[in-house]
């Protein structure tokens, strides 16, 4: 015999779908992550340049890399490549060594973002950069694609310098060590120069490498 259900218990049921409806959408919406429920348009933050001597100083370099939510190092890396000069972080800013504009510096930025950060599918910025054997690939978070890291033309992985001694390199004085002598930067070398001040840029000869530390004195001419 058919069970009869009143009009009174079918409201009620009704009711409890709808409200049970509402509660698993409200679950939902409260489970999903930040950066897929926020649609904030994405702006590089802009530049702050200003020349210093034979030098070019990215003020802001920290804040344009949180911006963009990638590592200084690897930002700094990419830049020098394009931009064909060398260059350290000092702080929260970014040192080039001769004189870049600032709408050259710009327009690599916005190059790294397009490559290293946006996502060819939804545009969005919510990526991660991760290693897959011997390519880099760029997965998004915010639409689950991935692609592998297409540099441009004309750029190439950066290789890192052999410092020899004997030879004579050219190099920024960055800092001052303790004992007064002036300390440059070759890729992972740590270079202890005397009778220099720093933002010198000057000629050096390698008298003695140790490791990761290097020992020199100016060149003569």
């Amino acid at each position: 015999m058919a069970k009869i259900i009143s009009i009174e218990q079918s409201f009620g049921l009704t009711a409890m779908a709808e409200q049970s409806y509402d509660d698993l959408l409200k679950r939902a919406r409260e489970g999903l992550p930040t950066n897929v429920t926020t649609h904030e348009r994405f702006r590089i933050p802009d530049v702050n340049v200003f020349i210093e001597g034979k030098t070019t100083v990215l003020r802001n370099f920290e804040d344009v890399c949180h911006g963009i939510n990638r590592e200084p190092q690897q930002v700094l890396a990419y830049l020098l490549r394009e931009l064909g000069t060398a260059g350290t972080i000092d702080g929260r800013r970014a040192v080039f060594k001769g004189r870049v504009s600032p709408s050259k510096i710009e327009d690599r930025i916005r190059g790294y973002v397009e490559t290293y950060v946006l996502c060819s599918e939804c545009k969005r910025p919510d990526t991660r950069i991760v290693k897959a054997e011997r390519i880099t690939i760029l997965e998004c978070d915010a639409c689950g694609a991935h692609r592998p890291v297409e540099v441009r033309k004309g750029s190439g992985p950066i290789q890192e310098k052999a410092l020899e001694e004997g030879k004579v390199y050219e190099v920024m004085i960055m800092d001052i060590g303790r004992r007064g002598d002036g300390i440059a930067k070759i890729d992972k070398y740590t270079i202890f120069v005397p009778g220099t001040a720093k933002g010198n840029i000057v000629k050096i000869h390698i008298e003695k490498i140790s490791g990761n530390i290097a020992f020199a004195r100016i060149a003569r001419e």
